[in-house]
C-alpha cells in the first residue's frame, strides 16, 4: 500500500501518502487507495476529524508524469480521476492538511481540498503544470483562485514557480507555517482539538464555508440561519449549554 491509514488518537485518523521513491508522485492506483480510505472514513462514526500527510521531505511531487506522456484525450477521459478526487472533495468532516516539503502539481491540488493546511518552514507549493504543456485538472485553477485572489493565482498558475510556506501563509494558501519538525505534531494537534467538539457542528459549518462561498450573500445567509436552527434539534447543543452554565467540561456525544 503506498497510502497508509494510521491512528492520530482520540478519535482523529492519520492518512500518510508513501511513495518516497517517486517523491509521493500521485499515480492512478495511489488515486484509488486515497479514495477508497477517505469513502470508509466518512462512513466511519468513530473519526471526527482527518489528517492528511505525506513524508518528512515530500508531501506530493504531482502527478505521475511518466503515465501521462504519451496520453490522449480519451485516454485521459477514461481514467475518469474526477472520481476518485470527489471522494476527498466530498469528505463530510474536518480535514487537515499537514505539508513538509514539496506540494507540486496534483500535490498542491490535493492539500487544497483540505479545510486547513499547516506547512513546514521549508515547505514549497506550486502549480507547474504549464512548464510541461498543460493546466492543472484537479481543481487547481479554481481552488487556488478561491484562496487567494485573481492577482497571486495568476501568478502561480501563469509562471509555474514555487512558493514558499511563508509566501503561502501571506497569500492565505495555507493556515499556519510552523517548524519542519512539528508539522505533524500541530497538525494533530489541531484534529484532536476539533474532535473534541459537537461532530454534527463541525460537518455542518465545513459545509456552509464550502457551499456557501459560491452563493450570493443573503442564499448563504438563509443557508446559515437554518443550519443553525436545526443545531438546536441536537442533544449535543443542549449538552453543550448546559456544560457552560453548570462550569464544567461538556461531553460531546455527536447526537
Amino acid at each position: 500500500m503506498e497510502v497508509l491509514l494510521e491512528s492520530g488518537g482520540d478519535r482523529v485518523a492519520l492518512v500518510r501518502i508513501n511513495r518516497p521513491e517517486a517523491r509521493n508522485a500521485l499515480n492512478s492506483a495511489m488515486r484509488g487507495q486515497l479514495a477508497r480510505i477517505f469513502a470508509d472514513l466518512a462512513g466511519n462514526d468513530e473519526i471526527r476529524c482527518v489528517v492528511l500527510t505525506g513524508t518528512e521531505k515530500v508531501f506530493a511531487a504531482g502527478a505521475d508524469i511518466k503515465a501521462m506522456a504519451d496520453a490522449q484525450p480519451v485516454d485521459m477521459m477514461l481514467r475518469a480521476s474526477e472520481r476518485d478526487w470527489a471522494l476527498i472533495k466530498d469528505f463530510p468532516k474536518p480535514l487537515i492538511a499537514a505539508v513538509n516539503g514539496f506540494a507540486l502539481g496534483g500535490g498542491c491540488e490535493l492539500a487544497m481540498h483540505a479545510d486547513m493546511i499547516i506547512a513546514g518552514e521549508g515547505a514549497k507549493f506550486a502549480q507547474p503544470e504549464i512548464k510541461v504543456g498543460i493546466i492543472p485538472g484537479a481543481g487547481g485553477t479554481q481552488r487556488l483562485l478561491r484562496a487567494v485572489g485573481k492577482f497571486k493565482a495568476m501568478k502561480i498558475l501563469l509562471t509555474g514557480e514555487m512558493v514558499s510556506a511563508q509566501e503561502a501563509e501571506a497569500m492565505g494558501l495555507v493556515t499556519e507555517v510552523v517548524p519542519d519538525t512539528e508539522v505533524l505534531d500541530r497538525a494533530l494537534e489541531l484534529a484532536r482539538s476539533i474532535a473534541l467538539l459537537p461532530p454534527i457542528a463541525a460537518r455542518k459549518i465545513k459545509e456552509l464555508v464550502l457551499q456557501g462561498g459560491d452563493l450570493p450573500l443573503d442564499a448563504a445567509l438563509v443557508m446559515e440561519r437554518h443550519a443553525f436552527q436545526l443545531m438546536f434539534g441536537t442533544e449535543d447543543q443542549k449538552e453543550g449549554m448546559h456544560a457552560f452554565l453548570d462550569k464544567r467540561v461538556p461531553n460531546f456525544k455527536g447526537l
